[in-house]
């Protein structure tokens, strides 16, 4: 019974991954310019530590339909951005036993954040590996007096949301050598695995079979640059980890939990596979 269910199994993550191959669809080759005055660079050459991997790396973007790729072009048009507005005015809001707000620190978000979504995620002075979540909690909790917000709830969400549109146009700068190299290779190794009852690993959707649909969705390279993102589907902002999670959940696997190790290791990987894109800070998906 135990290898029939396996090699059922193993036959249907075949069938799942090579059935795809058959219909192809070539990612646009558009522009990407936010509000007419900030170009995106959604294509460039794969960074050396991918050769033999990818030759080329895409942004999510590339692989939208027009009208989606339309509505991140425009932020009158671009549904996320009512989520930025309330974590601007978090921002400006003071909180916890200390009276202050993330401004009383930083300043104006357009200039105390620019540039910090494009190392993220790093190593702190502690040797751990941190997401922009962890110094968002870092800061209420060390500095306001205020609780910490939970991973992938609203409140956090949009706070990462709005502080990651202060780099948008600029490139993904992760470091991967040094303290961040242990987390790197467990992220790879993460990558490459196997999951679930279908048996299927990041790289089998986001790397093999890239640009192929499966049913009716355009396989992307699984870029997170654009990230958080509206997704069309669910209505809301959707986290970085959230995505992990649904994508282990697919493969009919037991998943990780947002906030968890394993996940801020794939973080780095993930977003060291998009080193040469743009950081979009507001993107658009399905």
């Amino acid at each position: 019974m135990t290898l029939r269910i396996r090699a059922t199994t193993a036959i249907a993550a075949a069938a799942l991954v090579l059935g795809t191959a058959s219909v192809w669809a070539e990612p646009t080759t558009d522009e990407l310019v936010i509000n007419g005055d900030t170009p995106i660079t959604t294509s460039a050459p794969a960074a050396e530590h991918l050769k033999g991997h990818l030759d080329t790396v895409y942004s999510g973007w590339v692989f939208r339909e027009s009208e989606t790729r339309a509505m991140e072009a425009d932020d009158f048009d671009n549904p996320i951005m009512v989520f930025t507005d309330r974590a601007l005015e978090s921002w400006d809001t003071p909180d916890g036993t200390e009276g202050k707000s993330c401004a009383s620190c930083h300043g104006a978000i357009e200039e105390g954040m620019k540039g910090v979504r494009a190392t993220m995620p790093k190593v702190n002075g502690n040797g751990d590996l941190w997401s922009l979540e962890d110094y968002i909690n870092d800061c209420r909790t060390n500095r306001m007096g205020a609780e910490a917000w939970k991973w992938d709830s609203a409140p956090i969400n949009n706070m990462v949301l709005a502080i990651s549109i202060q780099s948008r146009g600029m490139p993904v700068n992760v470091a991967i050598d040094g303290p961040a190299a242990p987390h790197w290779e467990k992220g790879k190794e993460m990558y490459y695995t196997r999951y679930g009852q279908l048996e299927l690993s990041c790289a089998s959707c986001h790397e093999l079979n890239y640009d192929h649909f499966i049913r009716a969705d355009h396989l992307s390279q699984g870029q997170i640059n654009g990230f958080p993102v509206y997704r069309l589907k669910t209505s809301g902002v959707v986290s970085i980890h959230n995505r992990f999670k649904g994508c282990i959940r697919d493969t009919r696997g037991e998943t990780f939990k947002p906030g968890s190790p394993e996940f801020h290791d794939l973080e780095l990987y993930v977003a060291s596979r998009g080193m040469g894109l743009d950081i979009e800070g507001a993107g658009v998906r399905p």
